[in-house]
């Protein structure tokens, strides 16, 4: 892998912070950003311009709800959830990405006379 940092296709933000609001529950948005980025060995990386554009992208569709709080070093902070919304459009996001990632496994795996590569 090159030693840039990974672009996101459109879409794949708000992929990843559904599903980690679904698995680590209610978090406030630097949480998420540094969660992803743990999750990615650091080949992600979030400023916060573009966390905070996709959480408002979000909520502003329903599939996140937020509520005000406090952080664990005692500042306010917006902590987001998933809504029930939110769970059905990672469903439907996450079975597309399977798809898609399948089929890009198999174009890469072909090799030159068109046949795929053994297993």
């Amino acid at each position: 892998m090159s030693p840039e940092k990974l672009d996101l296709l459109q879409g794949t933000l708000d992929l990843m912070v559904l599903q980690t609001l679904a698995v680590m529950g209610s978090m406030h948005g630097y949480g998420i950003a540094r969660r992803i980025e743990q999750v990615s060995a650091d080949e992600v990386l979030l400023n916060q311009g573009t966390i905070y554009a996709s959480l408002v992208r979000m909520e502003q569709r329903g599939w996140i709800g937020s509520q005000w709080g406090v952080s664990g070093n005692n500042r306010k902070a917006k902590f987001y959830a998933i809504t029930e919304a939110g769970t059905r459009k990672l469903a439907e996001e996450a079975a597309h990405w399977e798809r898609l990632t399948g089929v890009m496994d198999r174009v890469l795996g072909m090799n030159t006379d068109g046949g795929e590569e053994p297993a």
